[in-house]
């Protein structure tokens, strides 16, 4: 009986040294019936992509690499060539060519979750948990944004828009993700950061115009907050102080199953608080309409001082229609404290009403997704959310994957990760100045405090999760390459780890699971 084509890779495999990753297989036939191989591989060297093909298949050409004749059985393949691959940036572009599906989209309207990772190693993880969620009885789909890092997390981490892109490529192939994906350019701040991340090939653009929200508004007496109004860019807004006051000034605007009320004052403190967002997001609206690519936009004004409040967002959102703006999703300033790593602080019942205000708000005024940042960890936010928003969701998380290796590190290299809390104790405060975080580092205990076994248990602590979750940048320049060759060694662990994380982040979006109404949350007397 001939060799097989499954028993053919294992052979392949052990002559090249490493296993493959089965999952990663896909085969591909054009309309001329040449057929193109390709699947991921673990070698000596690393991870490689193997492709293999006919003499005619010119789809070979995309890729760089070593070439080798492929003989013997399976006749299918007899005559074909092999190319392996290194799964660098050049190769990654060339398989989003001849897999489509690995190029990032526009995703619309549907939930969606994105998944930062600051390490360039999680996605498998990540896969693997929006897999496991949506089998059986999810009743809404999750789109996956895979590649999402900040302009300020790149530079941290010190990778390009190019290297995120790639790194989220192969390890969507490895694990074997066939669906639409996104790509998200977050907390984009200047056009040449959107030029940037544009020749990259992302797909949602996030803007953070948060410098130019002037939270003062917010306590300025009625000269004050007028006279800012008087300053506002009215050439970009295209409109004038006369007629904002028409448009909103003690209206009443119907939002479905609730009445907002827009009185003269809060239109003035509105449009002087969130006037001039308005208009940089308009400008690198415009700028991203002439780069002539395919793009969705975030709205982001949830790194300010003070909440959005209905009336504000009712504002934001209908002067960028007013201005012909598009945007799939919008992040508000939720009352409360959205800190990093650790769940929600304040009070649960008074962020339900607020989130079911702004969920109409979107409704009306769109439909639009509104989006949840700083999402990492936010247990009991999420199914708030997902029922106020009817599944008009995206959830962005990003330092929780980077955690999560922590956490795996602290149970295979007790002696390392020691290492790492130490590090991360002695930055801490000078790193925290960047970030909405509350935790005391006299509060996290020392490296030689506990005994090897409770190290992991430390991931679970306020303070803890906090001061690692900001001082990745400082790690990372230290000791970036030690901390990733140990996940490498324990690619399984990390996976798994990461794939009980998310999926427990993921189900509330999915309709699964059935929650109470309120449920227990960090609160602030317990992060004191």
């Amino acid at each position: 009986m001939g060799m097989t084509i499954d028993s053919f890779l294992l052979e392949l495999a052990s002559r090249l040294g490493g296993p493959v990753y089965t999952v990663s297989l896909r085969i591909l036939e054009d309309s001329s019936g040449r057929r193109l191989t390709l699947w991921m591989q673990m070698t000596s060297s690393g991870k490689r992509l193997a492709v293999m093909g006919g003499p005619d298949e010119p789809r070979l050409q995309f890729f760089h690499g070593e070439v080798e004749a492929v003989s013997g059985e399976p006749q299918s393949v007899a005559g074909s060539f092999l190319k392996l691959c290194p799964a660098d940036v050049a190769n990654s572009q060339a398989l989003r060519a001849v897999l489509p599906s690995l190029q990032p989209v526009p995703l619309g309207l549907v939930a969606s979750a994105g998944f930062g990772d600051r390490l360039g190693l999680a996605t498998p993880g990540h896969v693997r948990a929006l897999h496991q969620v949506m089998k059986g009885s999810a009743t809404r789909p999750i789109a996956p944004i895979f590649a999402q890092q900040s302009i300020r997390e790149m530079s941290r981490s010190e990778r390009t828009p190019e290297q995120v892109l790639s790194d989220a490529t192969w390890g969507a192939l490895e694990a074997g993700w066939q669906g639409p994906v996104g790509a998200d350019a977050d907390h984009l701040k200047t056009a040449a950061d959107i030029d940037a991340c544009a020749e990259a090939g992302f797909s949602l653009y996030t803007i953070d115009p948060g410098e130019y929200v002037d939270s003062g508004a917010d306590r300025a007496n009625s000269a004050i907050y007028t006279s800012k109004v008087e300053a506002l860019p009215w050439d970009v807004l295209e409109s004038s102080p006369s007629d904002l006051l028409r448009r909103y000034a003690d209206h009443v605007f119907d939002l479905g199953e609730r009445q907002l009320t827009i009185s003269r004052e809060d239109a003035l403190r509105a449009a002087a608080k969130y006037g001039r967002a308005v208009a940089h997001i308009v400008e690198l609206y415009r700028h991203l309409e002439l780069i002539g690519i395919p793009f969705e936009l975030e709205v982001s004004v949830d790194e300010t001082e003070t909440p959005t409040s209905h009336a504000e967002h009712y504002y934001v959102a209908s002067e960028l229609r007013r201005l012909g703006i598009h945007w799939v999703s919008l992040a508000p300033r939720f009352v409360g404290r959205f800190e990093k790593g650790v769940d929600y602080i304040g009070d649960l019942p008074a962020l339900a009403a607020d989130l079911i205000g702004h969920a109409l708000i979107a409704r009306v005024l769109g439909p639009y997704k509104l989006s949840l940042h700083s999402g990492s960890d936010k247990f009991s936010v999420y199914p708030l959310i997902a029922d106020a928003t009817r599944g008009l969701v995206h959830l962005k998380t990003a330092g929780t994957s980077y955690l999560e290796a922590l956490r795996v590190i602290a149970g295979v290299d007790p002696i390392y990760f020691r290492e790492v809390l130490a590090f991360a104790r002695e930055h801490y405060v000078a790193d925290r100045l960047s970030y909405h975080v509350s935790a005391r580092v006299e509060r996290v205990p020392s490296p030689n405090a506990l005994f090897d076994a409770d190290l992991p248990k430390l991931l679970d602590q306020f303070d803890a999760r906090q001061v690692l979750h900001v001082t990745y940048g400082s790690v990372l320049g230290w000791s970036g390459e030690r901390l990733k060759a140990v996940l490498r060694a324990n690619e399984e662990a990390h996976y798994a780890a990461l794939q009980k994380h998310f999926e427990r982040h993921l189900r509330p979006f999915s309709g699964v699971v059935a929650h109470p109404p309120y449920p227990p949350s960090l609160g602030v007397e317990d992060s004191q």
